[in-house]
């Protein structure tokens, strides 16, 4: 199944292990991952992309690379992974931008690309967004994507919120 369709800024495309440097340097930056466990190695880095391959087969979707329309410049990644919350599976819309690229809007474009994805051609009847309570930037991403608080729950041994939406066609 193909990626979302661009959007005004930014084009879709599935991971390849050509992309290492460009994920390795976004998963290694301690910025980034501040709200996980730690930074990637290139070798983790790898895995990301080999797990997101794998996604892509027998799901159909992953999380995708995001680049400039423009000038096919990498902004970071965004797209939809199966995701264990209290014992029931979830999708979940992920996104991860470049340092040097945040606060310019380019999360809330390519989540809301990505849940228009779920939506209108997967199907999906609902999406979530499970965000560390001290990852405010990310929170508003969710919420500028409809997405609304719905629970405080332990994950990993860590507090996590899960932010939820119920997508309705045409919606």
């Amino acid at each position: 199944m193909p990626p979302p369709g661009p959007t005004e800024r930014l084009a879709f495309r599935e991971m390849t292990e050509t992309d290492l440097d460009a994920m390795a340097g976004l998963l290694g930056d301690p910025e980034v991952m501040a709200f996980y466990p730690h930074p990637m190695d290139r070798a983790e880095a790898l895995a990301w992309i080999a797990w997101n391959q794998r996604l892509y087969r027998e799901r159909g979707f992953g999380l995708w690379l995001v680049e400039l329309r423009q000038t096919g410049a990498f902004v970071g990644d965004c797209g939809l992974t199966p995701q264990d919350v209290d014992g029931t599976t979830e999708i979940e819309v992920g996104y991860h931008v470049r340092r040097a690229l945040q606060g310019r809007g380019y999360a809330t474009e390519a989540a809301a690309a990505a849940r228009d994805h779920a939506r209108d051609v997967l199907g999906l009847g609902r999406l979530v967004a499970i965000i560390h309570p001290g990852n405010v930037a990310s929170q508003r991403v969710a919420e500028r994507t409809g997405l609304t608080l719905e629970k405080e729950f332990e994950r990993h041994g860590t507090r996590k919120r899960l932010y939820v939406r119920d997508l309705e066609p045409g919606v």
